[in-house]
């Protein structure tokens, strides 16, 4: 395989960070796609056992209207739709408003192509805790001992703790008991009822629920933040980690300061000279000038920034129709929307923007930085991903790697630091796991551990 030049490198690292600017749209429509998940609602009276129950008009009650005469006279009803699987857990609840003459209620999950005419736990692929003795059935029809009975005026809940992979069940906001899940595929919240006038409400969070879940939400990923916290660090390795992150985007102030920080701890870190001396070496390259470039960048001082650039590192514009400085055109573009010289922003697209129209690399970009003007108010359009203070950075990024690529050997060293190589790897992780786990669970967000932290 032959090496490749400065100018491939320069393309792939340029390449690189369009197709970053690109996915910004792309991934928040995908986080809110998974935000929209839908979740059980009512109860379905289409596949229900209609010929024992009534349902009201809310499809949010049911009562056993008929006589029991014998086991396959159950009153059964499904959610209309599967419990959710993107999250920790899934919940809900039912309101025992009568237990009727046996108190034989039923709260549960099953599989779609479960028999409607059978207690929840009885058949294959279902689980059920049952009111009249206390027992969990899970896929046959001898249970177990479980819990504690529950009858008029009860609350008891059902759940799947996709973190754990088991069912859980309370009773009046109290954990009756967990059991591991070992059934695959969409399960639906299913409730029965079994003998005369027994009638309960279901609770899908439409109202508060009796159980606090959020608190035991917030249990559960204590739970894991505390295995995680079993792991033994080396106070050096954490260190050596985030000081590469800081050197590698070029905040020196910072550094400095996380640098004294360090020296004052007890005991003191301290790291040996001799290790990671050369790549220190080469990211401390121009740190001051990739400090000084990547403010102007925040700032929106882009005019500033192109002259310093063209002063130190002329090499990054050469032809000027790179991504890099394609990038930088329209973040000035993007500023002047910004302030509202739209007249100024017409005459400098026309001037700058100009020379990548036709080709395809930079066609959708160009086209949203000129849909900008289209609005009144850009910022709540759908471009308006680009006035956004990520879009800047985007852009600070890539000037950084830029810088960095003309001394070190790499495009990959150049685009991401250690700490960020170790996240993707931690994603990949977990999203290996949730695989295998049949794409249940919580997908791994970086930005939403970020803000736990914080709240914590």
């Amino acid at each position: 395989m032959r090496e490749s030049n400065g100018n491939e490198n320069e393309k792939d690292l340029g390449v690189h960070f369009l197709e970053v600017c690109r996915r910004k749209e792309k991934e928040t429509e995908m986080e809110e796609d998974d935000q929209m998940e839908e979740s059980p609602s009512e109860l379905n009276t289409i596949n229900s056992s209609g010929g024992f129950v009534v349902v009201s008009t809310d499809k949010l009650s049911v009562k056993y209207t008929s006589i029991n005469l014998h086991g396959h006279d159950v009153g059964v009803i499904q959610a209309n739709k599967p419990a959710p699987t993107k999250r920790l857990v899934y919940y809900f609840e039912i309101h025992v408003k009568d237990a009727g003459v046996k108190g034989q209620i039923a709260i549960g999950f099953t599989s779609e192509t479960f028999k409607m005419r059978r207690q929840p736990g009885w058949e294959a692929n279902s689980c059920g805790y049952h009111g009249d003795d206390g027992l969990l059935y899970r896929g046959h029809g001898k249970g177990e001992p479980f819990g504690p009975t529950y009858t008029s005026g009860d609350i008891v809940g059902a759940g799947i703790n996709y973190a754990s992979h088991e069912f859980l069940f309370t009773k009046n906001g109290q954990v009756v008991g967990t059991v591991y899940k070992d059934i695959k595929g969409p399960l639906f919240p299913t409730i029965a009822v079994h003998s005369q006038n027994e009638e309960v409400h279901v609770n899908f969070g439409q109202k508060p629920f009796s159980f606090d879940l959020k608190e035991f939400e917030a249990q559960e990923r204590m739970k894991q933040q505390m295995k995680i916290e079993e792991i033994s660090v080396p106070p050096t390795i954490s260190y050596r980690i985030v000081r590469s992150y800081l050197l590698h985007y070029g905040y020196e102030d910072t550094l400095n300061s996380f640098d004294a920080a360090s020296r004052s701890t007890v005991p003191p870190i301290h790291i040996a000279q001799e290790e990671n001396v050369i790549h220190e070496q080469e990211i401390s390259y121009t740190l001051n000038h990739r400090r000084t470039l990547r403010q102007l960048i925040r700032d929106g001082e882009i005019d500033v920034a192109f002259d310093k650039l063209r002063e130190w590192y002329p090499q990054i514009f050469k032809g000027n129709t790179s991504a890099t400085c394609f990038l930088l055109h329209c973040q000035k573009f993007i500023e002047l929307v910004r302030v509202g010289a739209l007249e100024e922003a017409v005459k400098y697209g026309r001037k700058e923007l100009s020379n990548f129209f036709g080709l395809p690399l930079f066609e959708d970009l160009v086209q949203d930085c000129v849909a900008l003007l289209a609005y009144e108010r850009p910022l709540e359009s759908s471009v308006g991903y680009l006035l956004k203070d990520s879009q800047r950075e985007i852009v600070a990024d890539t000037v950084n790697a830029m810088i960095l690529s003309t001394n070190m050997k790499g495009s990959t060293v150049c685009l991401h630091s250690n700490l960020e190589r170790l996240l993707r790897q931690l994603t990949a992780c977990c999203l290996e796991r949730r695989s295998l786990s049949g794409e249940q669970g919580e997908a791994f967000e970086l930005q939403r551990v970020l803000n736990s932290c914080r709240r914590g």
